[in-house]
């Protein structure tokens, strides 16, 4: 395992599948904490470091989505020979879902199932949340969101640290195309909170245009960081997920 991009918070568990967690905008692999105790030893939780924040605060963060979803697909390689999954948050869905598709473009083993979080399919052109062109901007998003702490926002030291990771990830979605291609063949399974202020539900649903296996919507109470209030109820639909890719794999 390639310990510059993946993080485990616990021992690592033989035998059980893999889950690959890829963070929101401005977020770290820390933000997995949660869920990967919730999902105890059932599931091996490997959650994605981004460069740009935490231990890899002084690396550059990627400004572009492709050349960030190059990356994630030239580390996943190896952890591809044993039976694997995505999840994605937000930014991370976007990172699983061209990560899933550059992975099985060269020939590796696609993942048995991906889960896409907060976040509608993708179009040939970014979503208006995404096309924030100053700070002011990027952190009136943020607040209203609520995935960032105030003491985070309101500290100016801390601040400075997040920002630069919040400009490269936000410009990175503002400036990402879709650009076609076949559907993914892993069935999906998409979350999303009933009063997620930036993705409508139909957004959501439209996800079942890019695979070619099952689809499942699920919708869950709370905003867009729904699964920080609902982590039980999130680790039941991933365990009831992978359990149903196993039986079909």
């Amino acid at each position: 395992m390639d310990s510059t991009w993946f993080r485990r918070f616990g021992a690592a568990r033989e035998g059980a599948v893999r889950l690959v967690c890829f963070p929101h905008a401005g977020g770290a692999a820390s933000a997995f904490i949660p869920l990967s105790r919730a999902l105890g030893e059932h599931v091996d939780v490997l959650a994605v470091q981004y460069p740009g924040r935490q231990d890899r605060r002084r690396e550059e963060p990627y400004r572009s989505v492709d050349a960030h979803a190059d990356a994630l697909a030239e580390a996943m390689g190896p952890l591809t020979d044993e039976p694997y999954a995505f999840f994605g948050h937000s930014m991370g869905a976007v990172l699983a879902y061209e990560t899933a598709h550059r992975l099985v473009a060269a020939g590796r083993p696609g993942p048995c199932r991906v889960f896409l979080s907060g976040r509608g399919a993708p179009s040939p052109l970014p979503s208006p949340h995404d096309r924030l062109g100053s700070d002011t901007e990027i952190l009136r998003a943020v607040r209203g969101l609520g995935g960032t702490g105030h003491a985070v926002l309101d500290d100016p030291e801390l601040l400075a640290m997040v920002m630069p990771a919040l400009r490269a990830d936000y410009g990175a979605l503002g400036t990402y195309r879709w650009s076609g291609g076949a559907p993914l063949a892993a069935p999906v399974t998409v979350l999303i909170g009933d009063a997620d202020p930036v993705v409508a539900v139909d957004e959501a649903a439209a996800w079942h245009d890019h695979t070619s296996g099952d689809f499942d919507l699920r919708i869950l109470p709370g905003g867009h960081f729904y699964l920080d209030d609902r982590t039980d109820e999130v680790r039941d639909i991933i365990t009831d997920g992978l359990l149903v890719a196993g039986s079909t794999a």
